[in-house]
């Protein structure tokens, strides 16, 4: 308002000013006045309605101010309800992720069972032996079991639950099928095997294995032994109507038949040995042999002295008997001391003959043991030179030099036993011609000595 009256003011001054100018141009002071008077009318009414105007654009102003205004405060209204309604709108996002997360943990947790049982399923199929007869099962689970981010479906859910049944079905059958059969010489053959459950196959050749990883069926590298292998045989070739038939199956699923492939044989146990066994090998032959040499040597000695005995005036010089009989007939005549001196050395000339031999035999047997005993410690420092060089994480490195080392040893004793059975029977036989000899002597000195007294 302040400034509408100050701009009049100005208005009127400058009026004011140009009619006193004006009316110093005029002629009379009258209408000077006159004129000014006109002119204030004039601009009066000029003023008023520029007042007016103004008025009225004011009035307008103020009413759009107001509308603004109120618009404003409906805009906040509606910003407030848009918060509020946002705010709302967040916290039921957050309600419904949280329900996703444990719909979600559900149906991970229930696809997460269904992936590891196709896994274990797959494990267990492709490896069967079931999958010989029945080829190609584990062809599925194995996509199954890859596929880490897709979800099964019925399909496949009713396909995993039939394949698991139809191995747990399996496994309570025994029953025949035609396979070819990779023989170990490379070749194929065609032939009727029998599956025992889940557990066995058994075929010609004995317990046959399957293969996995080519799909095939082959004899297990090495078989058991020969009573067990022959019960395979009876149900393999044995009809429905035979009964029950007595079967060794391994229930490990060939597990235990594949150790059978690393069980040593005799002759690789005995090869074991190295050169200390070799060695002993070769003292048991040869102390065998010369205890088996005397065993029939002294024998037939002992055969003849005791022939000799039946017929003891008629010496005969083939047996150490008949020679003491000869050397009494040709000093018969001779003094006792004499007669027995002779005698002594008849008798003395027969012992190298008689116990030849014998000591070798029991050289044999004392030096066996030992010999098992320095291939134990061979043995032993080349296993400790092993752990010195590779450590004892890998046993089998170890294994050979512990083998030598045991084997040598029980070889040592093996040979032992009989070396020393076999020189106590020679020794024995040997014992017995002597004391006869020395029996024979002492009568023909006894005889001789009655003689001289009479």
């Amino acid at each position: 308002m302040k400034p509408t009256i100050k701009t009049l003011v100005a208005a009127a001054a400058m009026v004011c000013v140009a009619s006193f100018a004006q009316a110093q141009s005029s002629t009379t002071l009258q209408d000077l006045l006159q004129k000014v008077k006109q002119e204030g009318s004039a601009q009066s009414r000029v003023n008023d309605q520029r007042e007016a105007e103004f008025r009225k654009e004011r009035a307008d102003k103020q009413a759009l101010l107001r509308k603004a205004q109120a618009d404003l405060k409906a805009e906040e209204g509606r910003g407030d309800r848009l918060a509020n309604q946002f705010a709302a709108n967040e916290q039921a996002l957050v309600d419904k992720e949280v329900e996703l997360d444990v719909a979600k943990g559900d149906l991970g947790e229930m696809f997460g069972v269904v992936r590891q049982a196709s896994a274990d399923a797959y494990g267990r199929i492709s490896t069967s032996i079931v999958s010989a007869q029945y080829p190609g099962r584990d062809v599925f689970l194995g996509e199954m079991s890859k596929d880490s981010k897709g979800l099964p479906n019925i399909k496949e859910l009713r396909e995993l639950w039939v394949s698991l049944q139809t191995e747990m079905t399996a496994s309570g059958q025994v029953e025949k099928f035609e396979t070819e059969v990779l023989n170990l010489d490379g070749g194929k053959e065609k032939q009727t095997v029998l599956r025992i459950g889940t557990f066995n196959l058994v075929g010609n050749q004995g317990y046959l294995v399957y293969d996995d990883a080519d799909n095939t069926v082959q004899p297990l590298g090495r078989q058991p032994d020969g009573y067990q292998v022959a019960t395979t045989q009876d149900i393999l070739q044995a009809s429905a109507s035979d009964g029950f038939i007595p079967v060794y199956v391994d229930p490990s699923r060939g597990a235990i038949l594949n150790l059978f492939k690393q069980k040593a044989t005799m002759m690789e146990r005995y090869h074991a040995g190295g050169p200390v066994g070799y060695t002993i090998t070769v003292m048991l032959a040869i102390g065998l042999l010369v205890g088996l040499y005397k065993f029939l040597t002294l024998s037939a000695t002992g055969a003849k002295m005791r022939s000799q005995l039946k017929n003891i005036d008629a010496p005969n010089t083939k047996n150490p008997l008949g020679r003491i009989l000869t050397v009494y007939q040709e000093n018969k005549a001779a003094d006792v001391e004499t007669l027995e001196l002779k005698l002594d050395e008849a008798i003395l000339r027969e012992l190298p003959s008689i116990d030849k031999g014998i000591n070798i035999i029991k050289i044999f047997a004392a030096i066996a043991p030992l010999l098992g005993l320095l291939g134990t410690v061979l043995g032993m420092i080349e296993t400790f030179q092993q752990i010195t060089l590779f450590g004892t994480g890998d046993p089998r490195i170890m294994a050979g030099s512990i083998s030598m080392a045991l084997v040598t040893t029980a070889q040592g004793i093996i040979a032992a036993l009989p070396l020393i059975l076999v020189h106590s029977i020679v020794a024995a036989k040997a014992k017995s011609i002597v004391h006869v000899l020395d029996e024979q002597t002492a009568g023909f000195i006894a005889t001789s000595a009655e003689s001289e007294k009479a």
